[in-house]
């Protein structure tokens, strides 16, 4: 290792290069062969599905009866594309609905830097019921007025006063106090 910290590659630059390029001719090479491949596989499935008219022998019905064959033909293709194109669509919107669950559920997504914006009641409320409709925001008038009951004020007495009356001894106080012996 360098004093740096950086690893030295294995192999030189030069070599690299001629590496690269081989790999390059070759996927060259591979990309011409799978074109021509698509191209004659395209052929023989043409070839195989749709043969090859003979008109010049036929009549004018046997025409009129090839066209309607290949109408229907044609019609049934048709459909076969039409429901090939809405089960894409399907699973388009269902590869997109959970990639973003994905891209939920992994957190990395950024929250916008919001801006305090100070506006007043009366602003806010014009701005949501739009300007046409001018109202005032006052909330207390639409309030129901609400009468207070007096709360009944309880007399303060000296709970030394009536310890008697209050602990429902009936008296047997003052006979303890006095010592004398209860009946």
């Amino acid at each position: 290792m360098s004093e740096s910290g950086e690893k030295k590659p294995k192999i030189n630059a030069s070599r690299r290069l001629i590496l690269k390029s081989l790999m390059l001719a070759k996927a060259a090479v591979m990309l011409e062969n799978e074109t021509k491949e698509k191209k004659d596989e395209k052929v023989r499935i043409m070839a195989e599905r749709v043969p090859p008219l003979d008109c010049g022998r036929m009549s004018l019905q046997e025409l009129q009866e090839l066209c309607k064959q290949m109408h229907h033909k044609i019609d049934v293709v048709d459909e076969e594309r039409y429901d090939l194109e809405v089960k894409v669509v399907k699973n388009n919107k269902e590869i997109e609905g959970l990639s973003q669950k994905v891209f939920d559920l992994k957190g990395k997504f950024k929250r916008p830097n919001l801006k305090r914006v100070r506006v007043s009641a009366d602003a806010m409320l014009g701005a949501l019921l739009g300007s046409t409709q001018k109202a005032s925001l006052d909330l207390r008038a639409n309030l129901k007025s609400v009468k207070k009951e007096e709360e009944k004020e309880k007399e303060v007495t000296d709970w030394r006063k009536n310890v008697e009356a209050m602990s429902g001894m009936e008296g047997r106080k003052k006979k303890f106090d006095s010592g004398a012996p209860a009946q």
